[in-house]
């Protein structure tokens, strides 16, 4: 009979955590590659070099993949025979996995969660507690899972109960479009199917743990439904356009997961959960032989792919930019950002909202200025900020009128899209939009030569800092007439990729 110990758990839980904040798997990257390698528009094949690059400067300084270090889900798997040797229950050991995962010194991760998730939203302040589903199978080992899942890839996730006769296929075709690009594609796709409604949504999740290998099923072909499903999904959904960060292109998923249960006569449960280009998972198992420690991949397995700055390529300064020089860019330009802008988002664009409906000033003046969605991690040693990424920027759309026209605020820079009323707000303010990769988190830092908080410092991540960047990379994404690349790019490419076929 196999004995685990307490300490050998946790510490390789905490192990694994701190692994996959800075390594992707080598399958991903694999895949990230082949999309860069055929990617047909620049700006899509720039946004995947981005992910690249960054995805190796974190290998090789261990610093995390995206600022967004998840929310952490474990599926745990426990032999009948396994014995413990622990004081703590096996949820206890989990979240003591988590805390000292988030609070490492030398690789901080950002504590994410909040308690009161309808009420006050207070930070637990160590990223715990994790989603852990259990298992109990016969055998002598325990077999766990460890995932770091995005806020921004969470919220898109998708739920139906369709009828028997409903098309699976057409339903996922309806709904990716209006997840749109805060998922930070390219990505993977996970589909649960059957049971009930909450073991649809597991399923998607578990799936989403499997390698990408979809050419590997494309060249054998499928066996069964759910292989016929993952073909057909891989194809219709690359077809739509959408491409890498939504700014069209040929590669919108690098693989399409499904997993099944049988299910009621009367229902179709269906659960599509996409992962994003912060793809990040591990796996091991303990036997009693000791923690089970995860196996550093070689530096080789990441692809030396460069980001040049071409001809088109605006210098802006933010210091001295005017309404008359942001009425010359154009949907699609790439601008390179220096001098000072100041981050806020959710909770810190309530406070100023609620502050201006109040008749009270600002903790900082907006006139002119451009303000970043970031939530960045805390910096070590040497750092002046660390992984500081883009947040989804549909979330302030509901902020952006009020913001622009009471506040001065010439430009935002977030991720992906914007929605109807804040493309709205940005016309009639002839304001920009400005687009950052999401998954390019710790690249984006690079480009921080100082960082001050400035306003609410209570609220932690989400306090305004002012930053001082150096020619930092973003892609108008709406211009002054409320032009939006998320709009037009998807449907060329959607054209061209239909013109192709």
């Amino acid at each position: 009979m196999t004995t685990i110990r307490q300490e050998d758990f946790i510490s390789s839980v905490a192990d694994a955590l701190q692994y996959i904040s800075y390594y992707h798997p080598k399958d991903f990257i694999q895949a990230m590659k082949e999309a860069y390698d055929k990617e047909a528009n620049p700006a899509a094949r720039d946004a995947i070099a981005q992910i690249l690059i960054n995805s190796r400067l974190c290998a090789m300084d261990h610093r995390p993949i995206c600022q967004d270090t998840g929310i952490v889900t474990v599926f745990v798997t426990v032999g009948m025979d396994v014995q413990w040797d622990a004081e703590m229950s096996l949820t206890d050991m989990v979240n003591e996995g988590v805390r000292r995962a988030y609070q490492h010194p030398d690789n901080v991760l950002r504590a994410s969660i909040l308690q009161d998730p309808d009420g006050a939203r207070k930070n637990t302040g160590d990223n715990t507690p994790a989603v852990i589903h259990y298992d109990i199978v016969p055998g002598d080992t325990v077999d766990v899972h460890v995932a770091a899942k995005g806020g921004g890839s969470e919220a898109k996730s998708k739920f139906a109960m369709l009828n028997p006769s409903d098309s699976i296929v057409d339903w996922v075709l309806k709904v990716v479009p209006e997840m749109g690009a805060g998922w930070c594609p390219p990505g993977m796709l996970g589909l649960g199917i059957g049971g009930t409604a909450e073991k649809a949504m597991q399923l998607a999740k578990e799936s989403l743990l499997e390698p990408v290998d979809i050419h590997e099923l494309q060249a054998r072909g499928a066996s069964n439904r759910a292989e016929e499903l993952r073909l057909e999904l891989f194809d219709k959904v690359n077809s739509l356009g959408i491409g890498a960060q939504g700014l069209g292109g040929l590669t919108t998923v690098l693989d399409v997961k499904v997993k099944d249960y049988p299910t009621h006569a009367a229902n179709k449960p269906v659960a599509l959960i996409p992962n994003c280009a912060a793809t990040r998972h591990a796996h091991f198992t303990l036997d009693g032989s000791g923690p089970a420690l995860q196996t550093p991949p070689s530096l080789e397995d990441w692809p030396e792919v460069s980001w040049e700055v071409g001809d088109n390529v605006r210098r802006v300064n933010m210091d001295t930019v005017t309404k008359d020089d942001i009425a010359q860019w154009q949907p699609g330009d790439t601008l390179l950002l220096s001098g000072k802008m100041l981050t806020g988002r959710d909770a810190a664009h309530k406070k100023m909202v609620d502050l201006i409906d109040k008749g009270e000033s600002l903790p900082v003046d907006l006139t002119g200025r451009f303000i970043y969605y970031v939530g960045p991690v805390d910096p070590v040693r040497d750092e002046v900020v660390g992984p500081a990424g883009p947040t989804t920027a549909t979330r302030m759309d509901k902020f952006t009128r009020t913001m622009l026209e009471k506040t001065g605020l010439m430009g935002m820079i977030g991720k992906a899209e914007r929605g109807p009323a804040a493309i709205e707000a940005i016309r009639d303010n002839k304001s920009v939009y400005l687009m950052a990769v999401g998954g390019a988190a710790y690249l984006v830092s690079q480009a921080i030569k100082s960082a001050e908080v400035v306003g609410f410092p209570e609220l932690g991540m989400e306090a305004i800092y002012e930053f001082e960047v150096k020619d930092m990379p973003v892609t108008v994404a709406v211009d002054v007439n409320g032009e939006s690349v998320h709009k037009i790019g998807p449907q060329i490419w959607a054209e061209k990729i239909k013109s192709m076929l």
